[in-house]
Protein backbone atom coordinates (compact mmCIF):
# COMPACT_ATOMS: atom_id res chain seq x y z
CA UNK A 1 0.00 0.00 0.00
CA UNK A 2 0.99 3.26 -1.06
CA UNK A 3 2.46 5.21 2.10
CA UNK A 4 -0.15 8.45 1.71
CA UNK A 5 -2.73 5.55 1.38
CA UNK A 6 -1.57 4.23 4.70
CA UNK A 7 -1.41 7.82 5.93
CA UNK A 8 -5.07 8.58 5.20
CA UNK A 9 -6.78 5.63 6.91
CA UNK A 10 -4.74 6.13 10.32
CA UNK A 11 -5.50 10.10 9.81
CA UNK A 12 -7.54 11.49 13.21
CA UNK A 13 -9.65 12.99 10.92
CA UNK A 14 -10.38 10.28 8.57
CA UNK A 15 -13.93 10.04 9.70
CA UNK A 16 -14.73 13.53 9.80
CA UNK A 17 -17.23 14.29 7.36
CA UNK A 18 -15.58 14.15 3.28
CA UNK A 19 -17.59 16.80 1.95
CA UNK A 20 -16.87 19.23 4.27
CA UNK A 21 -13.26 18.58 3.77
CA UNK A 22 -13.72 18.51 0.15
CA UNK A 23 -15.66 21.86 0.48
CA UNK A 24 -12.59 23.36 2.87
CA UNK A 25 -9.61 22.36 0.63
CA UNK A 26 -11.31 23.03 -2.77
CA UNK A 27 -13.03 27.28 -1.18
CA UNK A 28 -9.30 27.37 0.32
CA UNK A 29 -7.55 26.78 -3.18
CA UNK A 30 -9.49 28.82 -5.39
CA UNK A 31 -8.59 31.50 -2.56
CA UNK A 32 -5.31 30.85 -2.46
CA UNK A 33 -5.22 30.75 -6.52
CA UNK A 34 -6.98 33.86 -7.23
CA UNK A 35 -5.61 36.25 -3.83
CA UNK A 36 -1.99 35.25 -5.22
CA UNK A 37 -1.66 37.06 -1.85
CA UNK A 38 1.35 35.92 0.73
CA UNK A 39 -0.45 36.91 4.04
CA UNK A 40 -2.99 34.03 2.86
CA UNK A 41 -0.50 31.86 1.76
CA UNK A 42 0.90 31.89 5.30
CA UNK A 43 -2.32 31.83 7.26
CA UNK A 44 -3.50 28.74 5.03
CA UNK A 45 0.18 27.13 5.38
CA UNK A 46 0.04 27.52 8.98
CA UNK A 47 -3.61 25.99 9.01
CA UNK A 48 -3.35 22.85 7.25
CA UNK A 49 -0.06 21.94 8.47
CA UNK A 50 -1.22 21.87 12.33
CA UNK A 51 -4.62 20.36 10.78
CA UNK A 52 -2.71 17.66 9.31
CA UNK A 53 0.41 17.24 11.56
CA UNK A 54 -1.67 18.17 14.99
CA UNK A 55 -5.23 16.55 14.21
CA UNK A 56 -4.54 14.07 11.80
CA UNK A 57 -1.53 12.49 13.47
CA UNK A 58 0.74 12.63 10.30
CA UNK A 59 4.69 12.79 11.58
CA UNK A 60 5.86 15.86 11.01
CA UNK A 61 9.09 15.08 9.38
CA UNK A 62 6.89 12.76 7.05
CA UNK A 63 4.66 15.95 5.98
CA UNK A 64 8.15 18.34 5.38
CA UNK A 65 9.17 15.52 3.31
CA UNK A 66 6.32 15.38 0.92
CA UNK A 67 6.19 19.49 0.74
CA UNK A 68 9.45 19.61 -0.21
CA UNK A 69 8.81 18.16 -3.19
CA UNK A 70 6.44 20.46 -5.06
CA UNK A 71 8.56 23.06 -3.28
CA UNK A 72 11.54 22.04 -5.86
CA UNK A 73 9.37 22.04 -8.58
CA UNK A 74 7.81 25.40 -8.06
CA UNK A 75 11.48 26.96 -7.63
CA UNK A 76 12.58 25.91 -11.11
CA UNK A 77 9.00 26.77 -12.80
CA UNK A 78 9.90 30.44 -11.07
CA UNK A 79 14.10 30.02 -11.69
CA UNK A 80 12.76 32.27 -15.24
CA UNK A 81 11.39 34.68 -13.16
CA UNK A 82 13.81 35.23 -10.26
CA UNK A 83 16.99 34.95 -12.85
CA UNK A 84 17.24 36.85 -16.24
CA UNK A 85 20.32 37.53 -18.54
CA UNK A 86 20.32 41.21 -19.86
CA UNK A 87 23.52 43.63 -20.86
CA UNK A 88 21.95 46.25 -18.61
CA UNK A 89 21.56 45.90 -14.95
CA UNK A 90 18.05 45.65 -12.95
CA UNK A 91 17.14 47.10 -9.65
CA UNK A 92 17.10 43.79 -7.18
CA UNK A 93 21.01 42.50 -8.38
CA UNK A 94 23.12 42.46 -10.67
CA UNK A 95 26.20 40.37 -11.06
CA UNK A 96 28.40 41.11 -14.36
CA UNK A 97 29.58 37.90 -16.15
CA UNK A 98 31.62 39.34 -18.88
CA UNK A 99 29.58 42.13 -21.20
CA UNK A 100 26.49 40.32 -19.40
CA UNK A 101 24.02 40.87 -16.35
CA UNK A 102 22.81 38.12 -14.66
CA UNK A 103 20.13 40.43 -12.73
CA UNK A 104 16.38 40.48 -12.19
CA UNK A 105 14.23 43.14 -11.00
CA UNK A 106 12.37 43.78 -7.61
CA UNK A 107 8.85 43.56 -9.31
CA UNK A 108 9.81 40.40 -11.09
CA UNK A 109 11.35 38.62 -7.85
CA UNK A 110 8.30 39.86 -5.88
CA UNK A 111 5.70 38.28 -8.58
CA UNK A 112 7.84 35.40 -8.19
CA UNK A 113 7.76 34.90 -4.71
CA UNK A 114 3.90 35.80 -4.65
CA UNK A 115 3.58 32.80 -7.34
CA UNK A 116 5.54 30.38 -4.66
CA UNK A 117 3.43 31.20 -1.99
CA UNK A 118 0.24 30.58 -3.40
CA UNK A 119 1.64 27.51 -5.34
CA UNK A 120 2.38 25.76 -2.14
CA UNK A 121 -0.31 26.68 -0.26
CA UNK A 122 -2.49 25.17 -2.80
CA UNK A 123 -0.42 21.80 -2.33
CA UNK A 124 -0.59 21.91 1.65
CA UNK A 125 -4.41 22.01 0.83
CA UNK A 126 -4.52 19.12 -1.79
CA UNK A 127 -1.79 17.66 0.61
CA UNK A 128 -4.68 18.04 3.35
CA UNK A 129 -7.50 16.50 1.39
CA UNK A 130 -5.00 13.16 0.41
CA UNK A 131 -3.67 12.77 4.01
CA UNK A 132 -6.92 12.53 5.90
CA UNK A 133 -9.54 11.31 3.24
CA UNK A 134 -9.70 8.04 1.49
CA UNK A 135 -10.14 7.92 -2.08
CA UNK A 136 -13.47 5.95 -1.31
CA UNK A 137 -14.65 8.92 0.33
CA UNK A 138 -13.18 11.13 -2.03
CA UNK A 139 -15.00 9.25 -5.45
CA UNK A 140 -17.92 9.30 -2.93
CA UNK A 141 -18.03 13.10 -2.47
CA UNK A 142 -17.51 13.45 -6.26
CA UNK A 143 -20.52 11.13 -7.14
CA UNK A 144 -22.81 13.16 -4.95
CA UNK A 145 -21.96 17.03 -6.59
CA UNK A 146 -22.66 14.82 -10.19
CA UNK A 147 -19.53 14.33 -11.34
CA UNK A 148 -19.24 12.44 -14.61
CA UNK A 149 -19.73 8.28 -14.55
CA UNK A 150 -17.16 7.67 -16.66
CA UNK A 151 -14.51 10.18 -15.20
CA UNK A 152 -15.09 8.33 -11.84
CA UNK A 153 -15.08 5.13 -13.72
CA UNK A 154 -11.16 5.77 -14.29
CA UNK A 155 -9.90 7.24 -11.62
CA UNK A 156 -11.33 3.93 -9.50
CA UNK A 157 -9.62 1.86 -12.13
CA UNK A 158 -6.58 4.11 -12.07
CA UNK A 159 -6.51 4.01 -7.98
CA UNK A 160 -6.61 0.16 -8.35
CA UNK A 161 -3.85 -0.20 -11.09
CA UNK A 162 -1.36 1.96 -8.95
CA UNK A 163 -1.08 -0.71 -6.67
CA UNK A 164 -0.68 -3.56 -8.99
CA UNK A 165 2.05 -1.55 -11.12
CA UNK A 166 3.91 -1.04 -7.63
CA UNK A 167 3.69 -4.42 -6.49
CA UNK A 168 4.79 -5.79 -9.95
CA UNK A 169 7.62 -3.10 -10.70
CA UNK A 170 8.96 -3.88 -6.59
CA UNK A 171 8.99 -8.21 -7.64
CA UNK A 172 10.88 -7.36 -10.61
CA UNK A 173 13.40 -4.80 -9.58
CA UNK A 174 13.77 -7.19 -6.46
CA UNK A 175 14.83 -10.21 -8.78
CA UNK A 176 16.41 -8.37 -10.92
CA UNK A 177 18.58 -6.64 -7.76
CA UNK A 178 19.60 -10.55 -6.60
CA UNK A 179 20.95 -10.86 -9.87
CA UNK A 180 23.31 -7.31 -10.00
CA UNK A 181 21.21 -6.09 -12.63
CA UNK A 182 21.72 -2.36 -10.36
CA UNK A 183 25.70 -2.70 -9.86
CA UNK A 184 26.88 -0.35 -12.64
CA UNK A 185 25.69 2.56 -14.14
CA UNK A 186 25.52 0.84 -17.77
CA UNK A 187 23.81 -2.37 -15.98
CA UNK A 188 21.04 -0.43 -14.35
CA UNK A 189 19.98 1.76 -17.25
CA UNK A 190 19.28 -1.81 -18.71
CA UNK A 191 17.43 -3.39 -15.99
CA UNK A 192 15.50 -0.55 -16.19
CA UNK A 193 14.34 -0.73 -19.67
CA UNK A 194 14.20 -4.37 -19.25
CA UNK A 195 11.59 -3.47 -16.31
CA UNK A 196 9.56 -1.03 -18.44
CA UNK A 197 8.83 -2.85 -20.85
CA UNK A 198 8.08 -5.75 -18.66
CA UNK A 199 5.84 -3.90 -16.79
CA UNK A 200 3.70 -2.71 -19.78
CA UNK A 201 3.10 -6.45 -21.22
CA UNK A 202 2.25 -7.80 -17.52
CA UNK A 203 -0.05 -4.24 -17.05
CA UNK A 204 -1.47 -5.00 -20.18
CA UNK A 205 -2.94 -8.36 -19.58
CA UNK A 206 -3.87 -7.79 -16.31
CA UNK A 207 -6.11 -4.91 -17.49
CA UNK A 208 -7.79 -7.35 -19.67
CA UNK A 209 -7.94 -10.49 -17.05
CA UNK A 210 -9.82 -7.60 -14.83
CA UNK A 211 -12.53 -6.76 -17.90
CA UNK A 212 -13.27 -10.19 -18.28
CA UNK A 213 -13.35 -10.39 -14.72
CA UNK A 214 -15.91 -7.53 -14.43
CA UNK A 215 -17.73 -8.60 -17.28
CA UNK A 216 -18.38 -12.46 -15.72
CA UNK A 217 -19.65 -10.91 -12.98
CA UNK A 218 -22.14 -8.99 -14.49
CA UNK A 219 -20.23 -5.23 -15.04
CA UNK A 220 -22.88 -2.27 -16.54
CA UNK A 221 -20.43 0.70 -16.69
CA UNK A 222 -20.81 1.60 -13.20
CA UNK A 223 -18.30 0.22 -10.58
CA UNK A 224 -20.38 0.02 -6.99
CA UNK A 225 -18.10 0.41 -4.04
CA UNK A 226 -20.16 0.34 -0.02
CA UNK A 227 -19.74 3.72 1.64
CA UNK A 228 -19.64 4.73 5.03
CA UNK A 229 -22.70 7.74 5.36
CA UNK A 230 -21.34 9.86 8.21
CA UNK A 231 -23.39 13.21 9.18
CA UNK A 232 -21.58 16.52 9.15
CA UNK A 233 -20.58 18.20 12.20
CA UNK A 234 -22.50 21.24 12.39
CA UNK A 235 -19.25 22.67 14.65
CA UNK A 236 -17.32 21.32 12.11
CA UNK A 237 -18.96 23.50 9.05
CA UNK A 238 -19.16 26.36 11.74
CA UNK A 239 -15.12 26.83 11.83
CA UNK A 240 -15.08 26.13 7.78
CA UNK A 241 -17.13 29.11 7.19
CA UNK A 242 -15.52 30.98 9.75
CA UNK A 243 -11.82 30.63 8.30
CA UNK A 244 -12.68 31.20 4.82
CA UNK A 245 -14.70 34.45 5.83
CA UNK A 246 -11.76 35.45 7.78
CA UNK A 247 -9.35 34.59 5.46
CA UNK A 248 -11.26 36.56 3.16
CA UNK A 249 -11.37 39.60 5.15
CA UNK A 250 -7.55 39.25 5.85
CA UNK A 251 -6.84 39.66 2.19
CA UNK A 252 -9.12 42.78 1.25
CA UNK A 253 -7.75 44.47 4.75
CA UNK A 254 -4.20 43.97 3.77
CA UNK A 255 -4.84 45.09 0.15
CA UNK A 256 -6.92 48.26 1.65
CA UNK A 257 -3.20 49.17 3.95
CA UNK A 258 -1.61 47.60 0.68
CA UNK A 259 0.03 44.41 1.96
CA UNK A 260 -0.18 41.77 -0.43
Amino acid sequence: MILIDKMCYRSGLRYMNAEVKFAYTVVTLLICIVSRSLIAAGIVLLANGILTVKRGGIPFALYVKYMLIPLAFLLMSTLALIVNISREPLDAYAILIGSWYLTSSKVSLWFALRQIGSGFASVSCLYFLALNTTMTDILGTLKKIHCPQLLLELMLLIYRFIFVLMDTASAIMTAQRVRLGYEKLRTSLHSFGEMAAALFIRAWKRSNALYDALESRGYDGELRVLEESRAADRKEIAAVIVFEISLIFVIWLAKRIGIE
